[in-house]
């Protein structure tokens, strides 16, 4: 049995996060000593390990929540996961596809402002911020 500075130590977390994960119903109420210190054992600590690595791979806590109770309730088809990971693979994607367009605009920007300093020196205003203030959909600037 392991007390909270021990779990915390052997997962690597906090022990505010190990409070917080046992607030939110993440990890069981643990067993207590008589004078009240907390007690995890083995399966406490896989569970935690468990609720790192899936943060570690970009899922929520309620995701996370989610996935234990149907651990939990033995109800836990192949079939369900896959679709929840499916799905979160899914939002990944689509957060880097946002992000590499994002990346695409700021590299044009980055270009032309390379380009404004080799003609006009380093203490001429930067032209991209004048020429892209409130563009409207037709292009015009307002």
């Amino acid at each position: 049995m392991l007390q909270v500075g021990e779990m915390s130590r052997k997962v690597g977390v906090n022990p505010q996060t190990i409070y917080f994960y046992e607030r939110i119903g993440l990890i069981p109420q643990p067993k207590r000593t008589e004078s009240g210190y907390r007690l995890f054992d083995e399966d406490d600590v896989e569970r935690l390990f468990f609720i790192t690595r899936a943060k570690a791979l970009g899922l929520n806590l309620d995701e996370i929540k989610e996935i234990l109770l149907l651990q939990e309730s033995q109800s836990l088809p192949c079939k369900e996961v896959y679709h929840r990971l499916l799905h979160k693979v899914e939002q990944i994607q689509e957060t880097i596809s946002q992000l590499q367009t994002f990346k695409s605009n700021l590299v044009k920007l980055l270009h032309r402002c390379e380009d404004n300093l080799s003609r006009y020196g380093a203490t001429t205003p930067c032209i991209v911020l004048r020429e892209n203030q409130h563009e409207t959909k037709d292009g015009s600037v307002g």
